[in-house]
């Protein structure tokens, strides 16, 4: 049969004639009819054949390959039986000179197996609409896709429409899962009363007192499980400098009172804070940004950022039960200076705090995990994800709606791709989590949910979150690929050199950072339990799960409300989806890799 003919069959008849011929059936189309084509003259008519044969004591039906029985691929395949060894030196001869020319290099000979990649395309301009998509589906004021909200469960929705009109099978999983939720426009504002401290804060005879309103989000930011407060300015609510927090004996003096910590030198985290103030029943904790991005997004201002805290470590520290009136925000260094000033460095009246926080913490809320599922020949799967939740107050464009737009982008190129090739040997799916921000809820739920499944079909897992690099080269230029595995770090190495070659500009713009981190859990060269791979590396009960990260550089506006679409540069993305859907797309069409 000609060519022609050949290319007017569909994928699924070549594969039947493949599969009749005990011949390969994965590949893309191309490589099929290529396979089914007439042999043309073999490399071997030009060595002159040895005067014995080479006999092989090997049924015929015993012999299968997983590739094209090409001369490369018989070079890598061991011969079994009694050999005669003058015919066995003259063969081994000729394949020594023909491999100098071809550089073959066969794993029998003890080189390393030889693969072949072809690089996926990729499409800024979608994975920016995608992006532009999710973040218009943000809350109207705070413009954040917070979990259990109905921004989150609109992103969702969406994604799982974009998978659908890729082809895929879909899946919209949900999860109950405890979670804070944010009611309503927080408030807080300092009042020095006037006459020397007589006079009221507001009404008609509040002669002379001066109110100062500290912006939401900008000012000051709700953190992870706080718990509500409305202390009014006649309350009075004392405050507490606790400086930066790691003197037990302030907190033991801070009962009752609002707890404010100065972030800097000697810090602790906000589950070690929120602990504390727990412990020692305080009314309120605040935490002022003195060192985290300061002058670097807002003259020379620390703007506030979100961040989360495990609520279980909290719950215990206060007796079983989430503290449900033990408000926790963030404020600016500039706001936390205006506070200093009116309340602990007043020369004259002090100056008092009014703190409305409108929040429910001590209930779960629904979360999702839409999926996109490319069916394979076998169970083995690949998996591909990031999280499409925000922090509440912000888009979220860098973290991680770049990383939900390229998980979308690489769907995209990996369902053109196996329309046009045919069925995958492995099954790969695309997920995006919920949860990310409070605490990898989504990808821990659903890791929990398909544990026995993942645990004997998991080949890799890969991680999008932040892969982007900022706008301004001057900000950094880096993207970090690691992983926990050896085989998958040099399959990420052979791709990003065959990426850099094909991309030349692209390899001089950015710097492509490969590491390996094959330690254990907690070690320094160990993966980072800190987003998502997370529980598929470390929650498969008792075995290491492979995985593959994404990070890029320059994204100083993480978890502000500066997040925004201003300085998104979707061609950064290409990087990571292309190398890391190049490998997902070998992975997919060779069973033995």
């Amino acid at each position: 049969m000609d060519e022609a003919s050949l290319s007017a069959k569909t994928v699924p008849e070549l594969k039947t004639m493949l599969s009749e011929r005990g011949l390969a059936v994965s590949g893309r189309k191309a490589d099929l009819i290529t396979r089914l084509l007439p042999s043309k003259a073999s490399l071997w008519d030009d060595v002159e054949a040895p005067d014995e044969t080479v006999t092989m004591a090997v049924e015929e039906d015993a012999v299968l390959f997983d590739e094209p029985v090409t001369f490369k691929a018989r070079m890598q395949r061991q011969v079994y039986g009694p050999i005669n060894m003058g015919a066995a030196i003259a063969i081994g001869l000729a394949v020594l000179m023909i491999s100098a020319v071809l550089v073959v290099q066969p794993a029998w000979l003890g080189f390393e197996e030889d693969y072949e990649y072809d690089l996926i395309g990729f499409d800024q301009n979608q994975a920016l609409t995608f992006a532009e998509n999710l973040v218009e589906l943000g809350h109207p004021e705070w413009e954040g896709r917070m979990s259990g909200t109905q921004e989150e469960a609109n992103a969702a929705q969406y994604i799982i429409s974009e998978f659908s009109a890729m082809g895929m099978q879909t899946q919209l999983n949900s999860f109950d899962v405890p979670m804070h939720k944010v009611n309503s426009e927080p408030s807080l504002r300092i009042c020095v009363r006037g006459f020397g401290g007589n006079s009221p804060c507001e009404g008609f005879t509040a002669f002379g007192s001066e109110i100062t309103e500290f912006q939401h989000r900008v000012d000051y930011v709700i953190q992870g499980f706080s718990g509500q407060s409305e202390y009014s300015f006649q309350q009075n609510v004392a405050l507490t400098d606790l400086g930066n927090g790691t003197d037990d004996s302030l907190w033991s003096t801070a009962s009752g009172t609002i707890g404010y910590l100065r972030s800097g030198g000697s810090k602790i985290g906000n589950t070690v804070m929120f602990s504390k103030a727990a412990e020692n029943n305080l009314a309120g904790l605040i935490r002022v940004n003195k060192d985290y991005n300061c002058g670097m997004i807002e003259g020379n201002d620390c703007v506030p950022i979100f961040k989360g805290s495990a609520i279980d470590d909290v719950t215990a520290a206060n007796g079983g039960t989430i503290p449900t009136d033990l408000p926790f925000i963030a404020m600016s260094k500039d706001a936390g200076d205006i506070l200093e000033a009116a309340i602990f460095n007043a020369t004259g009246t002090q100056g008092v705090l009014e703190m409305i926080i409108d929040v429910t913490n001590d209930q779960t809320q629904t979360i999702y995990v839409p999926c996109g599922t490319i069916q394979g020949e076998s169970t083995e799967v690949v998996i591909v994800g990031g999280h499409h939740d925000t922090v509440y107050h912000g888009q979220g464009a860098v973290d991680d709606t770049s990383g939900t737009s390229s998980v979308m982008e690489m769907a995209r190129q990996m369902s053109k791709i196996v329309n046009e090739t045919g069925t995958p040997e492995r099954t790969i799916q695309f997920c995006t989590w919920g949860g990310e921000e409070e605490g990898l809820y989504g990808s821990k739920a659903y890791v929990a949910a398909n544990q026995n499944y993942l645990k004997e079909n998991l080949r890799l897992y890969v991680n999008l979150d932040m892969n982007h690099v900022d706008a301004d080269s001057s900000r950094g230029d880096s993207v970090s690929l690691f992983t926990n595995n050896k085989d998958d770090y040099d399959h990420m190495k052979r791709i990003t050199n065959l990426y850099e070659k094909a991309n030349p500009d692209m390899a001089e713009r950015y710097d492509i950072r490969l590491s390996l981190l094959d330690g254990d859990r907690g070690d320094e060269d160990g993966m980072p339990y800190n987003s998502d791979h997370g529980p598929f590396v470390y929650d498969l009960g008792g075995k290491n799960g492979r995985a593959v990260v994404c990070y890029g550089s320059g994204s100083w506006e993480y978890h502000t409300y500066l997040d925004t679409m201003d300085r998104f540069n979707a061609e950064s993305l290409g990087i990571s989806v292309i190398i890391y859907g190049t490998y997902v797309r070998m992975l997919a069409y060779n069973a033995n890799a």
